[in-house]
């Protein structure tokens, strides 16, 4: 409990710092983050004998970034996004050079790690640019939101769990935590339209809503692939918690619909 207490710390810290620190920091690294989180999904899934094309997906991914990152700061028009869909020819192309008999498992499961990693880590980063130019209160309020859900459902659920949310997935979470961590982070959301003026209060707190709901399902889907593949954690980068997929679980789901919904309503 202890070592999980001082790597989250620290995490915390540098998450916050990566985001208060500009544009040139906060892309780039979340863009690692999502690189990374690629790369964890694809060792879990060679644990069942499945061979992604992972170094060829791992490119795709980083240059994705690359470019997402350059329309973001303006170098290049948002057009120039459309050569994203690119990749997905790089990895057929590349597939055909493999001796495999399993080639549309192999692409199937290459194509699904970005979708499930790569994607949400982008839409991600463009929550800092909203409005055009950097910035960093709303990914910053996401963030805190996500953690204080999580903090709420994890004492909520400690303290006064008894049903289970979902107990043939994660037998440890119950529907007393699923609201408690909501609770906490309506609460949480009330002080961040204080605070946070990029976003209304009733705007916040809708995100506080999407959050609680679809940060749990993200984790519970996270859980659902790993006992899939007979993995206790997708990693071991994170002392005490696991790998980038276990601490980022929720963003996965969550972040796409908060974009959806600030590109709607919003923005």
């Amino acid at each position: 409990m202890k070592t999980r207490a001082i790597t989250g710390f620290f995490f915390i810290g540098v998450l916050i710092a990566a985001v208060l620190l500009g544009p040139f920091v906060f892309i780039p690294f979340f863009a690692l983050l999502g690189v990374y989180s690629v790369y964890e999904f694809y060792k879990m899934v060679q644990a069942m004998d499945i061979r992604p094309l992972v170094w060829t997906a791992i490119a795709c991914a980083t240059i994705g970034f690359l470019l997402l990152g350059a329309v973001l700061v303006g170098f290049f028009p948002e057009g120039s996004l459309l050569w994203l869909f690119s990749a997905a020819f790089l990895l057929y192309i590349t597939a055909l050079f493999r001796q495999s008999t399993t080639a549309i498992q192999d692409l199937s499961y290459t194509l699904f790690g970005l979708c499930y990693a790569a994607i949400p880590f982008g839409i991600f980063i463009c929550l800092g640019f909203l409005e055009g130019s950097y910035d960093p209160y709303i990914p910053l309020g996401f963030l805190i939101l996500l953690w204080t859900n999580d903090t709420g459902a994890y004492l909520a659920g400690k303290s006064f769990g008894r049903r289970k949310l979902f107990e043939r997935i994660s037998p440890n979470k119950t529907w007393e935590g699923f609201v408690g961590g909501m609770l906490l982070a309506v609460v949480v959301s009330f002080n961040l339209g204080r605070y946070f003026d990029a976003l209304s209060n009733w705007q916040w707190l809708t995100l506080a809503l999407i959050i609680g709901t679809f940060g749990t399902l993200g984790d519970l889907v996270e859980s659902m692939l790993k006992r899939n593949t007979g993995m206790k954690d997708s990693g071991s980068l994170l002392p005490g918690h696991g790998g980038l997929l276990d601490r980022f679980d929720g963003l996965l789901m969550a972040a796409p619909l908060v974009y959806i919904f600030l590109k709607t309503f919003v923005f």
